[in-house]
């Protein structure tokens, strides 16, 4: 994790960010808005993509860390459910949703491959200095 000082370095949240502006946007669409429910899940599963990995960061030890990793790395795949249940719906269009499952996959490996790297590292925090 060399080269991370602050949650906002980590390419997974940033990318995570990145999602959120692109669901909020997605969700705007007349149809889409309308469906109260899965609006505000589908844009609560994005928040919480993000969310988890500067919360986890900030926590300071690595089990805590990758338990929200563990958490973002959930809401990133329910935000691709809940577009599988949009495109359904034809609330988004299938290149909206290609590209849109993509991301959300590219973060969940992402957010995987710090999960792995945490778990061999030695450093294990500042909680534990």
């Amino acid at each position: 994790m060399s080269g991370i000082i602050k949650f906002e370095d980590i390419k997974a949240w940033q990318k995570a960010r990145h999602l959120v502006n692109e669901v909020y946007n997605l969700t705007k669409g007349k149809a889409f808005s309308q469906d109260h429910a899965l609006k505000s899940q589908t844009r609560r599963a994005a928040i919480s993509t993000a969310a988890n990995i500067a919360e986890g960061f900030e926590r300071d030890g690595n089990k805590e860390f990758l338990n929200f990793l563990s958490l973002a790395k959930a809401s990133s795949s329910e935000v691709r459910s809940h577009l599988y249940l949009a495109l359904d719906q034809g609330y988004i269009s299938t290149d909206d949703f290609t590209r849109l499952s993509e991301m959300t996959a590219e973060i969940g490996r992402m957010i995987g491959g710090l999960m792995k790297y945490l778990r061999t590292c030695e450093i294990r925090g500042n909680k534990f200095k």
